[in-house]
């Protein structure tokens, strides 16, 4: 509710220091943090295991429940939530009728509020059952914060143990806080109390299965600041979220230079693109350049899959980006650093692989520590003028017994998995996507055309020069399999992939001219099946 007093001005240039309310739960740095308080004269007030802890520690401390003149009560749930303590945070120092109230009402002022919250976000990574997440609500830490943060005028307020010495050495130097500080912490703790509530939320909707509900709170840590986001004109950085899914975002750089924008938003499509794969069935190694693959490929063992990916565009692979979906050996890594790659991430790497990249100083080598899951749940974010566009995660997959075969000739064993690997494959390509593949690798991509026609053609033209680079008498495209994002909406781009020289054809069907796409095929001799789903990636 608004108050009816004038508004707080900006305080004195600093805030003296003689009275901090400490309600820790992670106790890192608390016992440093009280002693250069203690040693600068400043009172220390604290609640129950942080209270315990600086006791012990030797140091002077009043409960809470001293200042309350009530004891802590419900376990727990119920011992901050008072006038002395809101009253003592809240108060305008310089406002008489503030101060009669204190006096009338015998609030002490406090000058510092250090808080972390109970830890919600841990908790539900855990998978934990839903009384142990609720009992890790924070209530009374929540309204602490927003009420010093809102007092920065004369409270400091501090939500971040990385603060703790830029404010102790303020206090000893100054005997306070000078007022951008007061405002940047308190910026901070707005903005920490807002993610937390936006993790209660999301996780009590997923609770009742809303994956798109009412109200939706996305929040983010800044991990790290970028030189500059897609152009050097944009500012960027990069911001982690409480999802717990392996990834660029949360993977060890063992070496190389700062991550770029597009570097990190390129090895986020390659991670995901090879994880498709399972490593146990095969290895998979995929090469992105500009968000779309340029090779995708699986063998028996990495260096292979990334000879196979690798011949699919050479041209295109250099400066690219290498995803790997088993941790890299030290053969393959001999082979992806004998030409110029700017990003490599995998599950893990061993020493004689990590040694190897060592002689290449400027290739970041990102580790992950596991693969993201392709069907796991989660949601895509982008925003539009206004507002957010939301929807889930594109975990659809299709499995041989879900086809249907629509063509006189049924593609022959081969050819079934080469079609399967080549719509996953597709499903990772920018639309229109047309990919061809045999033996277990692309040969061909056509990208981000906007017409499907012209993405046959091109990868079929990519293939040939492919080819030709390489002393071969044929295009990699001959005998290959056809795979496409969305429907053929015309014969024509089904009869480009023929020409070219695909045997089989996999696409979701659904166009007004099935029929006249499935006559093609037969005329053309070539087995095609639908799946019923496509892929579109915009």
């Amino acid at each position: 509710m608004a108050s009816s007093a004038q508004p707080a001005p900006d305080g004195p240039d600093f805030t003296p220091i003689r009275r901090a309310l400490l309600s820790v739960s992670d106790k890192e740095g608390l016992l440093e943090l009280a002693r250069g308080l203690a040693a600068s004269g400043v009172e220390l007030v604290s609640t129950g295991g942080t209270a315990k802890a600086i006791a012990e520690a030797g140091l002077a401390v009043t409960e809470v429940s001293a200042v309350t003149g009530m004891a802590e009560m419900m376990d727990g749930r119920v011992k901050t939530l008072h006038p002395k303590i809101h009253g003592g945070l809240l108060a305008l120092r310089d406002d008489p009728e503030h101060r009669r109230a204190m006096d009338e009402h015998g609030i002490a002022g406090i000058d510092l509020l250090v808080v972390n919250l109970y830890p919600f976000e841990e908790t539900v990574a855990g998978e934990a059952p839903f009384g142990v997440a609720v009992e890790n609500i924070d209530i009374g830490g929540p309204a602490m914060i927003r009420a010093a943060a809102k007092n920065a005028a004369h409270v400091g307020v501090v939500v971040d143990v990385a603060d703790y010495g830029a404010v102790l050495e303020a206090i000893a130097t100054h005997g306070g806080l000078p007022r951008a500080m007061r405002r940047s912490l308190a910026a901070k703790a707005f903005a920490r109390t807002a993610a937390y509530d936006a993790a209660i939320a999301t996780w009590y909707a997923g609770t009742l299965g809303e994956t798109l509900p009412s109200r939706i709170v996305v929040a983010g840590t800044l991990e790290e600041r970028l030189r500059y986001g897609e152009n050097p004109h944009q500012e960027a950085a990069l911001y982690v979220t409480g999802e717990r899914r392996p990834g660029v975002a949360a993977a060890r750089k063992v070496q190389g230079k700062a991550l770029s924008y597009n570097n990190i938003s390129d090895a986020d499509a390659a991670f995901e693109a090879v994880a498709e794969f399972r490593p146990e069935e095969s290895a998979a190694v995929a090469i992105i350049k500009h968000a779309n693959p340029c090779g995708v490929a699986l063998a028996d063992d990495l260096v292979t899959a990334y000879e196979k990916a690798l011949r699919c565009d050479p041209v295109s692979a250099y400066g690219g980006i290498v995803a790997l979906n088993r941790p890299l050996d030290e053969t393959a890594a001999r082979a992806i650093t004998s030409i110029f790659t700017e990003v490599v991430i995998a599950p893990g790497a061993d020493e004689a692989a990590k040694a190897v990249f060592a002689e290449k100083v400027n290739l970041r080598l990102l580790l992950t520590g596991g693969l993201p899951d392709p069907r796991g749940p989660g949601h895509m974010v982008r925003t539009v003028a206004g507002g957010l566009l939301v929807q889930s995660r594109d975990a659809g997959a299709v499995s041989p017994n879900e086809l249907r075969v629509v063509t006189r000739r049924a593609p022959s064993e081969a050819e079934l998995a080469d079609l399967l690997f080549a719509f996953r494959v597709a499903k990772h390509v920018k639309s229109n996507a047309i990919v061809y593949a045999k033996d277990g690798a692309t040969v061909g991509i056509g990208a981000g055309q906007m017409s499907r026609l012209d993405s046959a053609r091109i990868a079929a033209i990519k293939a040939a020069e492919a080819a030709a680079a390489a002393g071969l008498a044929q295009p990699l495209t001959t005998g290959s399999v056809v795979a496409s994002d969305a429907f053929f909406p015309f014969p024509d781009g089904l009869l480009a992939a023929v020409e070219a020289g695909a045997t089989a054809a996999i696409q979701p069907g659904g166009s007004l001219r099935d029929d006249a796409v499935i006559a093609a095929a037969d005329e053309a001799g070539i087995a095609m099946v639908f799946t019923g789903m496509r892929h579109f990636r915009h």
